[in-house]
């Protein structure tokens, strides 16, 4: 993959799409900025070269309007205390004002775009939205993995207009530790997979069969296939219309030789509520008005075990409601036993990633990923349309230079 560095970029118009979508609170300040501290290599670099750095991010989901509470002003403000440099914030993405504002930078000069997504046409990868776009910048660099699976204007079309189109260093580190996890891992290779569903989980799931040496199942998933073998999981979530996938799986686990683990305690409870009671039983004694919300301490165990010996994890999804902290303790657990592991650990981002820094672990896992959704995608085997059209536009651009 051809990145920023090996770009021609000294003075140019610098166009860097990246994944500013950070959480806020009630007041408007960012309550996790993660992606905009991943974002820093690519932006440093470009600043390096002495470019003129254009920023461009969606923020929420204002659906094609402009909603103030989705205005990037909070990261242009938190950009700058990390960057030690004025970022003025544009009050559009395209159109006359911007297009201005980029024709008087100078080297150095640093430029948020306001949210892509107040326009309609990002989402409908709408091919004059991404031309316009393209015009305001020389080169243009995608370092936004966790929006890499959406077909978006500003990461798939825009490669058909700007002049040159590459990577930036957080997407080259994305895909530089999903493929030593998943292509040339070091094994044994183990997969934990977590959270609500069997169904959004599925096509991972089958994919990972193909490659992986232990399989861990945690979250409400968790329930489906327990049942999917028998046992009376009482009122937990479960997707009835996947039992017999589960059974297949398990099956399919079981006939390629790669252990297959599902809880065999859980914390239980009467209702979904942080101040329910709750206690411990085995998957065989869930009493029939409760509900699983968490794997036990015997699975934790269980699972820890299970992970001595591993060369590489993979994890996306947690292990029970860990939001509430009743049910907290599984997901937890796994995070501590990742955290004090000698095997290459990875975790898709999303919940997983929260739960990660929720425990004030993260400096003690080798790779959190930026993006559940795309981490996922990979994981499903599925090409990112935004890495297909940088691979497309590197094709192209070689073909004008024979």
């Amino acid at each position: 993959m051809k990145t920023i560095r090996d770009t021609q970029i000294f003075g140019k118009r610098v166009l860097i799409r990246v994944d500013f979508n950070v959480p806020l609170d009630d007041h408007q300040n960012i309550t996790d900025d993660t992606r905009i501290r991943g974002a820093l290599p690519t932006i440093n670099y470009a600043l390096e070269q002495e470019a003129k750095l254009i920023i461009a991010s969606h923020l929420g989901r204002p659906k094609g309007t402009v909603v103030d509470k989705f205005s990037l002003a909070p990261v242009a403000r938190q950009l700058e205390t990390y960057i030690k440099r004025p970022v003025t914030l544009v009050r559009d993405c395209i159109g006359p004002e911007v297009e201005a504002l980029v024709s008087q930078m100078k080297s150095k000069d640093v430029i948020l775009l306001e949210n892509l997504r107040f326009h309609p046409e990002e989402e409908e990868n709408n091919d004059d939205f991404a031309k316009k776009l393209s015009t305001l910048c020389d080169v243009y660099v995608n370092d936004a993995f966790a929006v890499s699976h959406r077909n978006n204007a500003s990461v798939v079309a825009i490669t058909k207009f700007a002049p040159r189109s590459t990577a930036g260093l957080l997407l080259e580190k994305e895909i530089t530790y999903f493929n030593k996890a998943m292509e040339d891992p070091e094994r044994p290779l183990v997969a934990i997979v977590g959270g609500a569903k069997v169904s959004s989980k599925l096509a991972a799931l089958e994919n990972m069969l193909r490659q992986v040496d232990k399989v861990i199942i945690g979250g409400a998933m968790a329930n489906t296939f327990l049942k999917s073998k028998g046992f009376d999981v009482g009122k937990s979530k479960i997707e009835d219309d996947l039992l017999e996938t589960a059974k297949i799986i398990i099956d399919t686990a079981a006939k390629k030789e790669i252990q297959f683990y599902l809880p065999v305690d859980v914390v239980v409870s009467d209702r979904f509520d942080p101040a329910a009671k709750s206690k411990v039983v085995t998957v065989q004694e869930i009493p029939p008005d409760w509900m699983a919300l968490d794997i036990g301490p015997s699975t934790a165990l269980l699972y820890s075990e299970v992970l001595q010996d591993a060369g590489t994890i993979v994890w996306n999804g947690p292990m029970g409601v860990f939001e509430m902290d009743a049910f907290s303790s599984g997901t937890m657990a796994m995070v501590n036993t990742l955290a004090e592991s000698d095997a290459l650990t990875i975790v898709g981002g999303g919940d997983t990633d929260v739960a990660v820094h929720k425990a004030n672990k993260s400096d003690k896992i080798n790779y959190i990923s930026t993006g559940g959704g795309a981490f996922l995608a990979l994981l499903e085997g599925k090409s990112l349309p935004a890495l297909v059209a940088l691979e497309q536009a590197e094709n192209n651009n070689n073909k004008r230079l024979r």
